[in-house]
């Protein structure tokens, strides 16, 4: 395949400057509890209500590159009658959706998890790209404490990732492949650094071994962060450096763009760790951001399920996407972020 390959075309849009991938893939039972901490009841169609909120804030295409979908929206429809995958390509916005269906325990480990889906995912995939869908994502999650990763876990998670891009780039769709190191724990950075690299090491072995391109494919992995529970706060200068001597070590030049998850950071605790990040460069990959929370709030508590909340709470979309994406440009700052009176 040549350069002008449609997938990686598709997959250099995604990590496009400037532009960030947004989240909104989260399952019903993760939705709902976000709700209901707002008071607000999860239907299929408040749940379909706020994510078109989301996804036609004015001037989203300026910042967000694409979107996630979850399989109940991508067959959900727009107030205007057409479906979401119709209504973001009108926006200039590349649909995509989550294909994965969860975890399960992994036999023989403590408390350690192997997402599941492949079974039926050629069919599942072949449906999606008819809907329109142009990328899909795959999340496993691995995590910290004594003697975890397990290698048992990390080998596990990694040949189910590459068995998912092979078959999504077969299908015609760019594979995001997200494998997620935890925040839960008391770890310092430097463990979240070395098992962040032993997981990477394994994913694009995984990679590799199931034949992906990967001038197709776009990763989205955490930062390295000291673990929720630690003590202090996060240093961006340690963030930064680490994660970016994990990338270099671990990430193949030809990987076209890291779009790096929030993992349950705020909005702008995100952009200032991606910021320090970017400041470092340049880089042989595109560094983006594909954020979910980070973007979303304070979007759902404005909105509140009333559509009279509709334009603030979407201008507070916009407000964090452009935040996003000064910090991928080097640019961001806590005075820019101050949101106007």
């Amino acid at each position: 395949m040549t350069a002008t390959d449609p997938l990686d075309e598709t997959a250099r849009a995604m990590v496009a400057p400037r532009k960030g991938i947004l989240a909104i893939d989260e399952t019903t039972p993760t939705c709902t509890k976000r709700f209901v901490e707002h008071g607000i009841e999860s239907t299929e169609e408040t749940r379909r209500a706020y994510r078109e909120m989301l996804v036609t804030a004015p001037g989203a295409a300026d910042y967000v590159s694409g979107a996630i979908l979850f399989d109940e929206t991508i067959r959900q429809k727009t107030s205007d009658g057409r479906t979401f995958a119709e209504s973001l390509r009108a926006r200039g916005i590349i649909p995509g959706v989550k294909v994965d269906k969860g975890t399960r325990p992994l036999e023989a480990a403590d408390g350690e998890t192997v997402t599941v889906g492949l079974d039926g995912l050629r069919a599942r995939l072949k449906e999606y790209r008819g809907m329109g869908a142009r990328f899909t994502k795959w999340r496993a999650i691995f995590r910290i404490g004594a003697g975890l990763p397990s290698p048992q876990a990390i080998d596990a998670n990694a040949e189910a990732l590459g068995e998912y891009a092979a078959l999504a780039q077969g299908a015609g769709l760019v594979p995001i492949v997200e494998p997620e190191v935890l925040t839960d724990g008391d770890h310092d950075t430097k463990r979240c650094s070395e098992a962040t690299e032993a997981v990477l090491m394994a994913v694009f072995a995984g990679l590799a071994a199931r034949g992906c391109r990967l001038e197709a494919m776009v990763l989205k992995p955490n930062m390295v962060t000291p673990g929720a529970q630690s003590r202090g706060q996060p240093d961006p200068t340690e963030v930064a450096d680490r994660t970016i001597e994990v990338l270099r070590r671990c990430v193949p030049e030809a990987v076209p763009g890291v779009a790096f998850l929030s993992g349950g950071q705020t909005g702008a605790e995100a952009c200032v760790n991606l910021n320090a990040m970017t400041s470092r460069g340049p880089f042989s990959w595109e560094l983006s951001f594909s954020f979910g929370r980070a973007l979303q709030y304070p979007a759902l508590e404005i909105w509140d399920g009333k559509a009279l909340n509709i334009p603030a709470a979407q201008a507070a979309v916009i407000h964090r996407a452009r935040m996003s994406s000064l910090a991928r440009s080097g640019a961001y700052t806590v005075e820019a972020d101050r949101v106007p009176e």
